[in-house]
């Protein structure tokens, strides 16, 4: 290959490249150049020095024809288009720069900026298929060469422009910020070095100080007592040695004496000191640790303070005297920090220094008496010390007994207590559940009620006085908390109570009974036991088995839907059956109990029923038969040992057995059952459990009945539910549906109903509205207004002097009077759910009868008080079996005989019933357990009787 002129040296042949590669084989190598300027040959000057390491020039100058030719080359190489507005005032590209500067690399990792590269075409020959591109070390060369020489060279020359890479590539990236990260935290650490290496250096040379000092005191005291010893004031002379006595320098003898306290003031400075020192660079520790180890630095690793903060924190929450430790530590470091503060400024002994530094944290007034700028700057600083301690100390004890006494207010104290009843949950039937327990308990001097449930402790206490009735020596403890925790059912004392009731939630049924639930597995889980039994108020039958197969034995359910729902439809079939049960479930009158008396053993059920004068006996309590009691037993049963009698009482310590007295046993006719005829009764509303509902009409009603039911549930909607339920509708005997669509509050849709042909109508609260029962009560209440009013316009008008005289009190307001006389032609039973409600239809007398929840919470209290009770109720509400039924008088005597009521309970066996009370017919209310049952005396044919009837 040619030489180029005036270089005087020869390129090296290199292997053919092929231009066409899309790909160079690696990128172009900068290479560092001594700039020289075009002019002449002195260098540019350079500045050498740690602030520009990298600075270089690559490329010389062009000469402006040379920049020309280098514009036209790029333009026609490129196929770009190269306008005016892209030349500079020097005519060069605005890409181009007469220097290139490379950024320093101990700053940042940079991109690269573009650059010009010259590059020369080899002449062609015959070894090569073509012009190759020169090396780039060859180029710089030949281009260096001409601009020294000043001679044109014989081959043609082009300058093109190269577009050098922009980014290196990732690798080169995380090496650089490696190396430039691993450089600063090496001045970093070299710093902490030279500051900790000065502080040791200021404390080790005082520390040796001190040793010396020491070592000084000793051979002072040495030289001392070798003086004593040879009794010599002045010098003594011996053997030409001389035995010196100390100097007199006052600097010695300050340290000589204060030896002590120098160390005392040194090590009060170094305290001081060190708070501010570790808080600066305490993070900086796990840095110089991964040093020492050689270990790659974490940078998501949490700061040492950050941790040490954490763990603080952590100690202050879960350790309770955490606190009080703290403040207890502090005093004593105060004390300490003083008393040695004190001995370093003062001439007082180190026990003096401290009790000193202990009276002025305990009184910040005795700092007052201090001699001395030193004694009375640390005095100042103890006492202020203290009077922040004695604030903390305030503030913790003022904290506690804040702590303590809101623990108090909010119910999260302990129950102490034992054969108490505890109650789960809070709902609209506490004020008359809690009053039936304080009925119970009268007799007993009154109990403890307790009852726990996810309200403040202060707003169940304000709702419980607003009952306003008395509770007869019961206490009601209320206490917040869960009956999902187990924590907060210890708290109540679970285990120790003699009954649980759980009291179902005002939300969804499902959603109620899914809670009762769970709150039955958490008494389950109580690792000490349950004393007593526990009653589960439900919402739906059908969850019922659910509850029962969960808790067991202990377990006693009580359906509130079920109950209410039954009672309607036998106070439907028999008017003035609300009443009974009323009575019966409540504790203010008569009510079950169960006992065993040993001296009735051998006797046979029909002398056993005229055994009681204070009590009618119902059932026996077979102990042979796994306890099962048997209501209205055969009159030859025979009584057993263990065996225990049911009774209707006033309360349980009210009634004995006494000599059988002398009664009447001569057989009275035997008058046949009246038939049954064929009914119509309409629904208003749709309740949840309405199939069962039909079920138990479907059992009591005669052939040829008919059911109507309105409400707004479309008829293929209420067919589903009802099949759903379980109902067999095509399997109906007796009863027929008749499906009606409308809304019991809006008149026009009530008037489309033959109101006034109904023999029962029974209004139920609607099931879209169980969840408030305000509303539910509301919607009840208007519909039975609506009723009342439409037949009182269809119903023919009858003379007020012919109502009963029952009515006599509501004479001033005639739509009152007319509403009255429409009651006469049917019976409406209407479902309360809210007791003031209640209390307000049922004084003004537009409702027959009215059933509420509080039915419900007398036979939770029952329950409660006996869970063998819970059995007999079942019994008695279901369709089957015994029941309890009203009887007309001419079952058992005649007109105007003379019969004392244990002759009527004779008869009434002749009829397998239990007579337990009548009703006369001039008197508003039946009477249970009627007193005085040996006195005679003169029957009506109108009066009526209550028994409990096999059913048969």
């Amino acid at each position: 290959m040619p030489s180029n002129a005036g270089s005087g040296e020869s390129t090296s042949t290199q292997p053919p490249r092929n231009p066409s590669r899309k790909k160079a084989e690696r990128p172009p190598v900068l290479k560092k150049f001594k700039t020289l300027s075009p002019d002449d040959l002195r260098p540019t000057p350079h500045f050498p020095g740690p602030l520009f390491p990298a600075v270089r020039r690559v490329t010389s100058l062009p000469s402006s024809s040379d920049r020309r030719a280098s514009i036209d080359t790029v333009a026609s190489s490129n196929g770009s288009n190269v306008t005016s507005s892209n030349l500079n005032n020097s005519g060069v590209v605005n890409n181009f720069s007469d220097r290139d500067w490379m950024y320093p690399s101990f700053l940042r990792p940079h991109a690269a900026r573009n650059r010009v590269v010259t590059v020369k075409v080899a002449p062609k020959s015959p070894s090569r298929g073509g012009g190759e591109l020169l090396a780039d070390g060859e180029q710089h060369k030949a281009v260096d060469e001409k601009q020294l020489t000043g001679t044109p060279t014989n081959k043609e020359e082009v300058k093109t422009v190269a577009s050098q890479v922009s980014t290196t590539t990732i690798t080169q990236s995380s090496s650089v910020s490696w190396s430039t990260a691993r450089r600063i935290r090496g001045m970093k650490l070299k710093r902490y070095f030279i500051f900790s290496l000065i502080i040791f250096s200021c404390i080790f040379p005082v520390s040796y100080v001190i040793h010396l000092r020491n070592r000084v005191a000793r051979l002072e005291e040495e030289n001392i007592n070798l003086r004593r010893c040879c009794d010599e004031t002045d010098v003594v002379s011996n053997n030409g040695n001389e035995v010196l006595q100390p100097e007199d320098d006052s600097s010695l003898n300050f340290f000589g004496n204060a030896d002590s306290r120098t160390v005392a003031l040194y090590t009060v400075v170094f305290i001081l000191i060190m708070p501010f020192v570790l808080y600066k660079y305490l993070d900086y520790l796990p840095q110089i640790k991964n040093i020492s180890k050689r270990t790659k630095p974490n940078n998501e690793e949490v700061p040492l303070k950050k941790r040490i903060a954490y763990m603080v924190d952590i100690c202050f929450s879960v350790y309770p005297y955490a606190k009080l430790l703290a403040l207890l530590f502090a005093t004593i470091f105060l004390i300490g920090f003083g008393g040695l503060a004190l001995y370093a400024v003062s001439d007082g002994s180190l026990a003096e220094a401290l009790w000193l530094s202990w009276t002025f944290v305990a009184d910040s007034g005795n700092h007052a008496d201090s001699i001395g700028a030193g004694s009375r700057i640390v005095s100042v600083s103890v006492s202020s010390g203290g009077m922040l301690i004695f604030a903390m100390m305030l503030g913790l004890v003022s904290d506690a007994i804040s702590e303590k006494v809101d623990s108090l207010r909010k119910g999260k104290s302990e129950v102490i207590e034992k054969n108490h009843i505890l109650i789960l949950g809070w709902s609209d039937k506490l004020g008359s559940l809690l009053k039936q327990l304080a009925i119970a308990n009268k007799s007993v001097g009154g109990g403890v009620v307790v009852v726990l449930a996810e309200r403040d402790k202060e707003e169940m206490e304000m709702d419980i006085a607003k009952l306003e009735f008395d509770l007869m020596g019961t206490s009601v403890i209320c206490r917040s908390g869960s009956p999902l925790i187990l924590a907060d059912l210890k708290k109540v004392s679970v285990s120790k109570a003699r009954a649980i009731i759980v009291l179902a939630s005002d939300e969804n049924a499902d959603q109620s009974d899914a809670r009762a639930l769970r709150i039955v597995l958490s008494l389950t889980g109580v690792k000490e036991g349950l004393g007593g039994h526990v009653v589960v108020e439900m919402s739906d039958l059908d969850n019922e088995p659910l509850v029962k197969l969960v808790g067991g034995d202990l377990i006693e359910t009580v359906v509130a839907h079920d109950v209410i729902g039954r009672l309607m439809i036998q106070c439907a079939l028999q008017p003035g059956l609300a009443q009974i049960w009323e009575d019966i479930l409540g504790f203010e009158n008569d009510e079950f109990y169960i006992k065993r008396w040993p001296q009735l053993d051998g006797m046979e059920f029909e002398d056993v029923l005229i055994s009681f004068p204070d009590a009618i006996p119902c059932g026996v309590k077979v102990a042979a038969d796994s306890g099962r009691i048997i209501l209205n037993p055969d009159d030859n049963y025979v009584l057993k040992e263990g065996d225990e009698i049911l009774v209707i009482a006033e309360d349980d310590d009210t009634y004995a057995p006494a000599p059988l007295p002398e009664v009447h046993r001569i057989a009275f006719r035997n008058v046949p059952e009246l038939p049954k005829y064929p009914e119509k009764i309409l629904f208003c509303g749709w309740r949840r459990d309405i199939d069962d509902m039909i079920m138990v009409l479907e059992a009591f009603l005669a052939p040829g009945s008919e059911l109507w039911m309105f409400n707004e549930v479309p008829e293929k909607e209420r067919e589903r539910k009802l099949i759903d339920g379980g109902l067999d509708i095509s399997g109906l005997d007796n009863i027929k549906l008749v499906h009606r669509e409308g809304n019991a509050v809006i008149r026009r849709h009530l008037e489309s109903l033959p109101l006034e042909t109904f023999d029962s109508i029974l209004i139920l609260a609607d099931e879209s509205l169980e969840d408030s029962v305000v509303h539910s009560d509301s919607r009840s209440l208007a519909t039975l207004l609506l009723i009342r009013d439409i037949q009182s316009k269809r119903l023919p008008y009858k003379d007020t002097k012919s109502t009963s005289l029952r009515f006599t009190g509501f004479c001033h307001s005639s739509w009152i009077r007319e509403m009255q006389q429409a009651s006469d032609k049917s019976i409406i039973i209407s479902e309360i759910l809210d007791s003031r409600t209640r209390n307000l239809v049922s004084v003004s007398r537009i409702s027959d009868y009215v059933l509420s929840n509080e039915l419900v919470s007398m036979a939770l209290a029952m329950v409660a008080e006996d869970k063998q009770i819970n059995s007999v109720l079942e019994e008695l509400f279901a369709e089957e079996g015994n029941e309890m039924c009203i009887k007309p008088a001419e079952f058992y005597l005649f007109d105007q005989e003379e019969l004392c009521f244990y002759d009527i309970m004779i008869r009434g066996r002749q009829r397998q019933e239990i007579v337990i009370g009548h009703r006369l017919a001039n008197s508003e209310r039946a009477i249970i357990n009627p007193p005085k049952k040996s006195e005679p005396r003169k029957w009506s044919i109108d009066d009526v009787f209550v028994v409990i009837s096999s059913g048969s």
